[in-house]
């Protein structure tokens, strides 16, 4: 039977036990270029044995930030300090994972510690786009609709950006289709007013998704696993909701989809959700069971026992922590002595560990 603590095989890359981190947004970019910041930030999160290491949004190009101190990877130059994160990442037995996005309607915002709201273009903002001219939010810049020909650029710029990202090391791609963010505008009908071959029906608004997924799956190696986050409801009548995304589900996987990230919410300024713990997995339960893709569970999973629980009932074979991964940089090693299975603890720290801890090979030893 499958547990926390079990590996997790998708194609050709086996991570060593299902504890992910969530992409966690940390605005602490200049030019979208990473720093020591997220060297440390990322690499801790390897230290304290997480099987998959995801970094925060990563815009495809410098429009699609959610925040001028976002990170980007609309360049070459973006990913030297990258492949040092993705290196590092790889000696400690972990895999490493990239999030790629576009913020939409969403972007051109302060940082959460900076303000609230758009940031006007003489301090560094712009105007964003969408599927639509609807702003998100009163305070939010009420964003251009995108073209036709702009919709095939940026489904261009998620496949450039995944290819480089191989190259730079990362073994996992995953699309940000959630959230409120652009590839979700298009699939919501809240936020997507369009009436041409991108807007309407079920078919036109998951079109732009299903044509950059498509994209991404042709310029990656077979061997790597393409990962698609999706908010399963908007928590709004009328709105994006679990049939659909079910629906989407099933279409993604016979593009070549390996795994459904499967979040909430986003999309519309005030949704009442359910907040409690675990309040999403359900929707990551009902995908995997109605469609048979592997599924990752995310939202208000704090216990070992708690997300042991969620893989050993077939909830979602993948769980991704992010607040409590804040909180506890090392919760997967704890979470491992909790449930009573063996660990690896990095060398350095042997010294700590309960008897009888196993160290992790040398880097060179890793297949």
């Amino acid at each position: 039977m499958a547990h926390l603590l079990s590996e997790f095989r998708l194609r050709d890359v086996v991570f060593p036990n299902r504890i992910g981190v969530s992409p966690m947004c940390q605005y602490s970019c200049e030019n979208g270029r990473a720093n020591d910041w997220h060297f440390v930030h990322l690499g801790t999160r390897a230290v304290g044995g997480a099987g998959l290491v995801i970094t925060e949004a990563a815009a495809v190009t410098p429009e699609g930030r959610i925040s001028p101190q976002d990170l980007g990877v609309w360049s070459e130059a973006h990913f030297e300090p990258l492949e040092k994160i993705t290196r590092f990442i790889g000696t400690q037995g972990s895999i490493a994972g990239i999030q790629l996005a576009h913020a939409g309607r969403k972007g051109s915002t302060y940082r959460p510690w900076s303000g609230s709201g758009a940031v006007p273009e003489a301090e560094g903002g712009w105007q964003p786009a969408g599927p639509s001219a609807l702003p998100f939010a009163q305070n939010y810049a009420a964003p251009r609709e995108l073209a036709v020909s702009e919709i095939h650029d940026l489904r261009d710029a998620f496949a450039t950006a995944a290819e480089r990202a191989c190259q730079a090391g990362f073994r996992a791609i995953e699309i940000h289709a959630a959230h409120g963010y652009l590839l979700h505008e298009f699939l919501s009908p809240l936020s997507n007013h369009r009436a041409d071959e991108y807007g309407g029906t079920f078919e036109n608004r998951t079109r732009f998704l299903r044509e950059t997924v498509a994209a991404v799956r042709k310029v990656l190696p077979d061997r790597c696993p393409l990962f698609v986050r999706i908010s399963a409801t908007d928590w709004s009548e009328g709105g994006w909701d679990i049939e659909q995304s079910a629906a989407l589900a099933r279409e993604l996987k016979t593009l070549g989809t390996d795994l459904i990230d499967v979040s909430s919410g986003g999309n519309i300024e005030r949704a009442q959700m359910p907040v409690g713990p675990g309040y999403q997995t359900a929707f990551a339960e009902r995908i995997r069971r109605e469609t048979g893709i592997a599924t990752s569970a995310v939202g208000m999973i704090t216990s070992a026992a708690q997300a042991d629980h969620i893989v050993r009932t077939g909830q979602a074979d993948f769980v991704l922590l992010a607040r409590e991964l804040l909180r506890n940089p090392y919760w997967p090693l704890h979470a491992a002595q909790e449930l009573g299975y063996p660990m690896p603890w990095p060398n350095q720290y042997l010294r700590a560990a309960p008897a009888g801890t196993a160290g992790r090979m040398p880097a060179h030893e890793i297949d």
